[in-house]
């Protein structure tokens, strides 16, 4: 499939057919100086925390002066890889943008400190590399999914001078109120279902193949990607993400949150927010795509982007409407149609 593309590339670019104006690309966006050694735009970038200086991984691709996207992966401390079908559409948008692993993900360091695992820790991890790449307020865009979502609102709420526009995807701002929506998910299982998981909790058994499984084909497969086949860059990030760190802050399971984020709610600070901001929800998805439509008129410059056949991971089983409307929302701002 690799090849018909790239083939299909090759008959374009020199069969003399010219791209419209909105689909033109910056000549610029090839030309990135990566000094004499080439690391395919890769470079690791040094994070000073409390307790000592480490290292996260980054991947650019393009360049572009006007618009710089950082994607934020969700967990936390899953991996940039479920965010590479990103890679099948901006680069045609002319977009530059950083894939990036945080710190304690599968391609950054992994110190084993536990003080470092906080949000506001993460916070700060965000504005050094922020600062790493040369973004500022005229050209910095942040995409949050999941975790990254949180990550990114608590970018916003504190430097938001530093950003241009801000992507929200498939995150409450509520940990509390995405708890009762997941029981409402859960209400839905059948009740013989809904009974071997609770024994399986009860007994603290989250690790448990069975359960395991239960959870997969029960709940994953309608509610976090609906592919029939899940994609592999999908199936590496559940591999190689860091388990001491999400349970730390996320907690054991789905179903059973109980980590540091337990009770985080921002909702009350939305309206500080006030650079442009998308909301995106999705219908199967395990937050609830109403109140992500909320979100959107909460905050002060607010949208929303709704993915009708899409879950949490939209990104990949509703592209048809998650890119469009992504990339919408990125040109509007940046021509001030927003």
């Amino acid at each position: 499939m690799r090849k018909l593309l790239f083939a299909g590339f090759l008959f374009y670019l020199f069969s003399g057919c010219k791209p419209g104006a909105s689909d033109s690309i910056p000549v610029s966006y090839f030309n990135i100086d990566e000094g004499p050694v080439k690391t395919a735009g890769i470079q690791l970038i040094p994070v000073t925390t409390p307790v000592g200086t480490f290292r996260v991984w980054t991947k650019r691709f393009g360049n572009n002066p006007r618009i710089k996207v950082l994607l934020l992966h969700g967990g936390p401390a899953f991996t940039h890889e479920y965010l590479e079908c990103f890679e099948s559409f901006f680069p045609k948008e002319g977009f530059e943008f950083y894939e990036y692993d945080q710190l304690g993900s599968y391609y950054s360091d992994q110190p084993t400190d536990s003080s470092l695992w906080t949000t506001e820790r993460f916070v700060e991890e965000v504005e050094q590399v922020r600062k790493a790449i040369g973004a500022d307020k005229d050209n910095f865009y942040v995409f949050g999914n999941s975790w990254g979502g949180i990550l990114a609102m608590e970018y916003a709420l504190k430097y938001q001078d530093h950003l241009k526009g801000l992507i929200v995807s498939n995150m409450m701002a509520s940990i509390p109120d995405y708890e009762k929506y997941n029981a409402v998910l859960r209400s839905q299982m059948r009740q013989s279902l809904v009974d071997s998981l609770q024994d399986y909790e009860a007994r603290g058994l989250y690790d448990d193949p069975t359960y395991q499984e239960l959870v997969f084909k029960e709940y994953y497969t309608k509610h976090l990607c609906r592919l029939e086949e899940w994609p592999d860059p999908v199936n590496r990030a559940f591999k190689h993400y860091n388990k001491d760190i999400y349970v730390m802050m996320q907690g054991p399971s789905e179903f059973k949150t109980g980590g540091r984020l337990i009770h985080w709610d921002i909702n009350d600070r939305l309206k500080e927010i006030r650079v442009p901001t998308l909301m995106v929800g999705a219908k199967f998805d395990t937050m609830d795509p109403e109140t992500m439509k909320e979100q959107s008129k909460m905050v002060q410059h607010g949208r929303y982007l709704d993915c009708p056949e899409g879950s949490h991971l939209c990104m990949w089983d509703d592209q048809e409407h998650f890119f469009p409307g992504v990339i919408s929302f990125i040109k509007d701002v940046d021509t001030g149609k927003f």
